[in-house]
């Protein structure tokens, strides 16, 4: 596969588990796609097209992997 260049309506940010990790958005706007792609130095290892739809979904998910889930016991309580 070639190297695409970096995207110019996007942005790239880089994996905290392996040197040359990165993850692409781009966006689409002929196809109206949110493009995330999986790179590897210069190899794109995977793709997945969003629609706009799809995108709202995927921030509140993230937003939901940060916030710990509420047990009903006070903070104080938790260990």
């Amino acid at each position: 596969m070639t190297v695409s260049p970096l995207p110019r309506d996007g942005a790239t940010l880089s994996g905290r588990d392996r040197k040359g990790r990165t993850l692409r958005i781009a966006r689409h706007a002929a196809t109206e796609r949110v493009v995330l792609s999986v790179w590897q130095d210069g190899t794109c290892l995977a793709t997945v097209r969003l629609a706009p739809g799809d995108v709202a979904d995927l921030v509140s998910q993230l937003s939901r992997t940060l916030v710990p889930p509420d047990d009903g016991r006070p903070e104080a309580m938790i260990n």
